[in-house]
């Protein structure tokens, strides 16, 4: 990285002099002048856009629509593939989603009939004892008739209070039943709730592999995503891949890969693997540029900074860009420091004469300039006439035939002429050669 700025001081040997000798210097006059002061920084032009098409499944290249420098809109189906195994496993997907979609059932839970005494019974046995109190009700001898229908009484009331503890049995056994069919009921209903709950997960994993292998079928048919210029093919080998989805649901296993080219240019009748790469669609309707700026300088670089641009591939001409982005994170640089990246947007370029520059290509080289401050009515000098004292930022002014030390403080710092915030006014002279032989006081001629 190159900033342009103050440029260094040549140490100039001065002829000797005597105490009355006043030293050989040069001065001039303080003006009002344009001073811009530039960031220089090498940066390479890059695309709007750049994706890299390969192919989804290992296969066979069916047609090839496009060559090397083709201009394509976006949709435009560039490539088709041929690969029969993934319409394969698009069909056992398909057949795996509808297995696991029929449903799946227990019947209900069993009926347990309730247990009740027959009332027949009940009322054959109330007749019996009628009956007997009648006969004993026609015994002539009251004390024989009082002993009988005693006896049936007390008989009547044992058969009542047996009547009472059977229907207190047969209750509790209906209410052991009745608990559990209700217990059966609820653990039929449990274990049905879980098997649905099951069946919608292994539903929810066959429509994934589905899912999975249409996109993978509809992509054997390669389409731009959006408008720019191809190149076919591409550098390195694919990167492995995970086993279709589909595989895995249907029991398939892992599907071993196709030894087709991976890299290299594409042509119809060649196989290629999963993951191959194809073509590169780059779109170049804008151009921007990718600078690296060294920490010295990047904090005087801010977003809307203007910046002109030199391309060794074309001569003479200069772009106009603009920065769009300030890069936080540090790289280090070639010479051993530390850089930061600077985005900027790249417009048109014109020659020396006012012609049309051509538009360069994405990764060719530049040199950016960017205007980081600038002053157009700046009280300005020479930028030999300022030295480094110390601390201190000095100029020497001429006054009254004698050398004056002014402490100063700049603003922008162009090539050829500094502007002097304070220290200095326009019309004052000051010593541009010799300054640091000067001594405060002495005389200048």
């Amino acid at each position: 990285m190159i900033r342009r700025g103050i440029p260094l001081l040549a140490l100039l040997l001065l002829p000797a002099c005597t105490a009355e000798e006043a030293p050989l210097v040069q001065t001039a006059a303080v003006a009002r002048a344009p001073v811009s002061e530039v960031v220089e920084a090498p940066a390479t032009v890059g695309a709007r856009a750049t994706a890299s098409l390969t192919s989804p499944a290992a296969g066979t290249v069916v047609k090839l629509y496009v060559s090397d420098g083709d201009t394509v809109k976006k949709g435009e189906i560039l490539v088709r593939i041929g690969a029969p195994q993934a319409r394969a496993r698009l069909k056992e997907a398909k057949k795996a989603d509808k297995q696991a979609a029929k449903p799946v059932s227990f019947g209900g839970a069993p009926r347990v009939p309730s247990l009740t005494l027959p009332s027949g019974l009940d009322v054959h046995v109330r007749k019996s004892f009628a009956k007997a109190r009648a006969a004993a009700r026609e015994v002539a001898d009251k004390a024989i008739r009082r002993q009988l229908l005693s006896a049936i009484a007390l008989a009547e009331e044992q058969h009542r209070s047996q009547q009472r503890a059977l229907n207190g049995i047969v209750s509790g056994l209906n209410r052991t039943l009745t608990s559990f069919t209700g217990q059966l009921g609820a653990g039929m209903s449990g274990l049905s709730s879980s098997m649905t709950s099951l069946q919608a997960a292994s539903r929810s994993q066959t429509r994934a592999a589905v899912k999975a292998a249409e996109d993978t079928v509809k992509g054997l048919t390669v389409k731009a995503p959006f408008s720019g210029v191809v190149t076919l093919g591409g550098g390195g080998s694919a990167a492995p891949s995970l086993p279709d989805l589909s595989d895995l649901v249907s029991g398939g296993g892992i599907p071993a890969q196709s030894t087709g080219s991976s890299a290299g240019t594409i042509a119809e009748g060649v196989p290629v693997s999963q993951g191959a790469a194809l073509l590169t669609v780059t779109d170049v309707s804008e151009l921007s540029l990718r600078a690296d700026v060294d920490e010295t300088d990047v904090l005087l670089v801010e977003k809307g900074t203007r910046a002109e641009v030199e391309f060794d591939a074309v001569p003479g001409a200069v772009y106009d860009a603009e920065v769009t982005g300030v890069g936080v994170t540090p790289q280090e640089g070639a010479t051993g420091g530390v850089s930061y990246p600077v985005r900027l947007q790249l417009a048109d370029g014109r020659f020396d004469d006012g012609s049309e520059a051509p538009d360069p290509k994405p990764g060719m080289s530049a040199v950016v300039r960017m205007i980081v401050k600038e002053s157009p009515e700046a009280v300005a000098v020479p930028a030999a006439a300022v030295v480094t004292s110390g601390r201190d930022t000095v100029v020497w002014a001429v006054v009254g035939g004698k050398a004056e030390r002014r402490t100063v403080k700049l603003g922008a710092e162009g090539d050829a002429f500094v502007e002097v915030v304070d220290g200095v006014n326009v019309g004052d002279q000051v010593i541009t050669r010799g300054a640091d032989g000067v001594r405060q006081g002495q005389e200048i001629r």
